[in-house]
């Protein structure tokens, strides 16, 4: 390891993507502080939070307002890195998550300083998530134009950086060209000692007097929003002909009710409410359970007592649910979209379907659940991928590691 370094991270709802790094760092005894919002301190780091002023007056020229936005949270972010300089901190490293500002003016502010940006996502209106789903499409210049201008801080942080990390070979393939050869492939991390095949796992709904386990029929889908980026309204359409086929089954559904990335109904309310309003009459709702947000742990027994777990999204960034339903050892049914197909291989550690085919969905979960035992070695083949691959403590933390302390 390298001599002890200052490094500082920011992320409006640190700790992020950045939990298990800056733990580790303070563990090793380098000096690690934090800038955000909304986020939280983390044992050994030293965290400051920064407030944002809105403008009094927003610019006539709408397509500008985002940019100006996260100019704003950007300068305001600066005030407190001007702070932390006149205290006399100077980090060596600034490891910054840049898509709502608050990085754009780290090198003004520390031009010495090593800029390691975390690039999550880079638009593009094409091969991308920008007008994937016909349903929801609104291919206009303007949008075009609106979703160019939304790269704006990106190109900024692309530029400046002396190296750049991003979780998937996907999203590395998603940047300009001419920054990928200073990109290395970084995977957030897995814990796979944690997230483990549990035969024992049992979870207790009390509202719904219920009890499963392991060896019960149960189809999960986990989102952090109930949305169509995530392919809810597919999962929604295909789930009445898969109870009504598999009638011993029930569907756990984990996620709360707004927006992550999508845009909420034009009608109003949730998406929930939308696709439940059209499909709700031929669900049978005392095996249909709605369990909202929950505890890490409560959430990790919903995904060990799965027998099928299904997964969708736009091609956009993976969510680590997939990958955790999978080193549980549990048989992933997924959307055949980017970065889904860099982790998941179609009849090896999983199953693939098109993204808008609802009846091959349906096919493929009944097909799961009625043969158990064949899909066992599935099940392993799954878990041994992502222990070999993505396993946060044996590989993808001592790669951070390596990149941030080098």
């Amino acid at each position: 390891m390298a001599s002890k370094r200052k490094i500082l991270f920011i992320h409006q709802n640190f700790p992020g993507q950045f939990l298990h790094v800056a733990t580790e760092l303070v563990r090793l005894g380098h000096e690690v502080v934090a800038l955000g919002i909304n986020g939280r301190a983390l044992p050994g780091v030293r965290y400051l939070r920064y407030a944002v002023v809105a403008p009094s007056r927003l610019s006539e020229v709408l397509a500008v307002r985002d940019f100006e936005t996260k100019i704003v949270r950007g300068e305001a972010c600066a005030k407190v890195m001007e702070q932390l300089k006149g205290n006399g901190f100077t980090p060596d490293v600034v490891v910054a998550h840049p898509s709502w500002g608050e990085s754009l003016f780290c090198k003004d502010v520390w031009p010495g300083a090593r800029f390691i940006m975390f690039a999550e996502f880079f638009y593009s209106a094409q091969g991308s998530d920008f007008n994937f789903d016909p349903e929801f499409s609104s291919d206009s210049l303007d949008a075009r134009a609106r979703l160019r201008l939304k790269n704006s801080v990106h190109l900024l942080s692309l530029q400046a950086a002396d190296a750049i990390y991003t979780p998937t070979q996907w999203q590395q393939s998603q940047l300009p060209a001419e920054y990928r050869h200073k990109t290395q492939v970084i995977f957030d991390g897995i814990d796979t000692g944690v997230v483990v095949p549990n035969a024992g796992a049992a979870l207790v709904l009390k509202r719904d007097n219920l009890r499963l386990t392991a060896k019960d029929e149960v189809i999960t889908f986990v989102n952090r929003n109930l949305e169509p980026y995530r392919g809810f309204h597919v999962f929604m359409r295909s789930l009445p002909e898969i109870l009504r086929q598999r009638p011993r089954a029930h569907c756990l559904i984990v996620g709360r009710d707004s927006v992550s990335y999508g845009a909420a109904p034009k009608s109003g309310g949730n998406w929930r409410d939308v696709l439940m309003a059209e499909v709700g009459t031929r669900l049978p709702m005392d095996r249909v359970h709605f369990l909202g947000g929950l505890p890490y742990q409560d959430y990790l027994r919903v995904i060990q007592v799965s027998s099928c777990h299904v997964y969708l999204t736009y091609p956009f960034v993976l969510s680590w649910s997939c990958l955790e339903a999978m080193s549980a050892g549990r048989v992933v049914v997924a959307s055949r979209t980017g970065p889904v197909q860099e982790v998941v291989s179609d009849g090896d550690n999983g199953v693939l379907f098109d993204f808008f085919d609802q009846e091959a969905l349906t096919r493929r979960v009944v097909h799961v659940l009625a043969n158990p035992l064949a899909h066992q070695a599935m099940g392993n083949r799954a878990r041994a991928s992502v222990v070999e691959k993505y396993d946060l403590k044996t590989r993808c933390l001592p790669q951070l590691l390596q990149l941030l302390t080098a």
